[in-house]
């Protein structure tokens, strides 16, 4: 399974840029690339998936053992190279100070080879200080490599030439400052790939700039070179599931943050997926059993949401039928009687959960949680600039460093409802429970 990770000292470093110019020069030449990012992040797999048209998924050491990160790895791994994108920077895991979720804590796991990205724009030789710090605490000689962003390739080139005579690792080249290529920010990481203007576009542009400046050779040669790993075999027959129940996945330009492996588990257990858009839809699928409300956008959509009434009458009296329902974050929102926006207007919703929504301008409650009651403990995280003033009791969401914690949860019959987003495989007895919840409610 040949695989490198691309990862740099801090965020903004110019990480997925690269990586996505990369993973287009791959697949021009005929390579089969698969990615994977590391951590909680749903918008460097879309772009990922909907643009390069590559299958890509989402790995971290603090939502899975290591044992079940390989395997997620193993079964995700398809064609004949893996690019794996870090987070933050190379050794920022669990708030910022633990090594558990870090980029370099999966690179280890997977013994993945590191190439490291410096943003040497305004810097000389002092840059080889700063890669010679990371060279000293890699304590498993994973770094491999250096790529140097935003400078002159000229210049990179004599920098180059010092970091391999003097720290000994190769350097793969220099890749200029072109603003009009980088992608934008926004609150959520990058904005959606439908809304960058000229998106191929630019990836053509940057796929030829990495072509030109970078060691694409040399890079596939360090990927050829990852270690074997040790595969535990998984003793599950080999027979697809019968599908057993339908699950509604509500999935539009407002609901469209999902784990692939969120997706895998559901289907493993013998749910077909039927997705269906809260904003254009007028009724739910039919022969449903549940319904999956993930995150998203949907503050961006909100009179659309708001004024599709006869989709939210069937939410509504399918939640009061019983029928299980898990929804996060936007999803959550959503299912409120209303939200109100950052200009304060309000806009009425499902009206299934007493309460409402309103931006708060910051910030809430933001990062990894583990989420427990008596009979439940599953890992996730938080990411929402809005707030409500219900946000439900039946479960604790622990924060891993520190002692802070709060309640939350809607838990009604089958449902589970709430601001965390969840992964699945760091408990896939919580999957296994929802599906035989929609089978009784499918019975009754």
């Amino acid at each position: 399974m040949n695989r490198i990770m691309i990862a740099a000292p801090k965020s903004g470093s110019g990480k997925t840029t690269i990586t996505c110019g990369i993973l287009a020069v791959l697949k021009s030449q005929g390579m089969n690339p698969c990615s994977f990012k590391c951590g909680p992040d749903y918008i460097d797999p879309m772009f990922h998936r909907t643009v390069l048209g590559i299958p890509s998924g989402n790995l971290d050491t603090f939502f899975t053992d290591d044992d079940t990160t390989i395997s997620l790895f193993v079964k995700e791994y398809s064609g004949n190279i893996a690019v794996i994108e870090g987070v933050m920077g190379l050794f920022d895991g669990v708030g910022g100070t633990e090594e558990s979720g870090s980029s370099y804590d999966l690179a280890r796991v997977l013994k993945t080879p590191i190439i490291l990205v410096i943003d040497a724009k305004g810097a000389g030789r002092s840059i080889l200080a700063e890669i010679k710090g990371f060279l000293d605490y890699d304590k498993h000689g994973l770094i491999k490599g250096v790529i140097l962003n935003r400078t002159n390739p000229a210049f990179g080139d004599k920098l180059g030439k010092l970091i391999e005579d003097e720290l000994k690792v190769q350097y793969l080249g220099s890749v200029p400052s072109i603003k009009d290529v980088e992608f934008s920010s926004r609150h959520l990481g990058l904005i959606l790939p439908n809304e960058v203007d000229s998106i191929n576009e630019k990836l053509e542009i940057m796929a030829g700039i990495i072509d030109e400046n970078i060691k694409i050779a040399d890079l596939k040669k360090i990927a050829e070179a990852a270690p074997k790993l040790d595969i535990i075999e998984d003793k599950k027959k080999e027979e697809k599931t019968e599908k057993s129940v339908r699950l509604a996945v509500a999935s539009d330009n407002a609901f469209c943050f999902y784990y692939r492996e969120n997706f895998e588990l559901l289907q493993e257990a013998g749910v077909e997926l039927v997705t269906f858009s809260p904003i254009n839809a007028k009724h739910l699928p039919e022969g449903i059993s549940g319904i999956l409300l993930g995150g998203g956008y949907p503050e961006n959509y909100l009179r659309e949401l708001s004024s599709n009434s006869s989709i939210k009458y069937d939410i509504r009296n399918a939640f009061e039928d019983g029928m299980p329902i898990l929804a996060e974050c936007g999803g959550f929102m959503y299912l409120l009687d209303s939200v109100t926006d950052n200009d304060n207007r309000q806009f009425d919703m499902v009206g299934a959960i007493s309460g409402v929504a309103r931006f708060v301008g910051k910030l809430v409650r933001f990062g990894y949680v583990t989420i427990q009651d008596d009979d439940t403990e599953i890992k996730g995280h938080e990411f929402h600039y809005y707030d409500t003033d219900n946000n439900g009791e039946a479960c604790t969401a622990i924060k891993p460093t520190g002692s802070k914690s709060w309640k939350c949860i809607h838990k009604v019959g089958g449902s589970f409802i709430g601001f965390p987003h969840l992964y699945y495989p760091s408990n896939p007895k919580f999957i296994t429970n929802f599906v035989e919840a929609m089978k009784k409610y499918g019975k009754h």
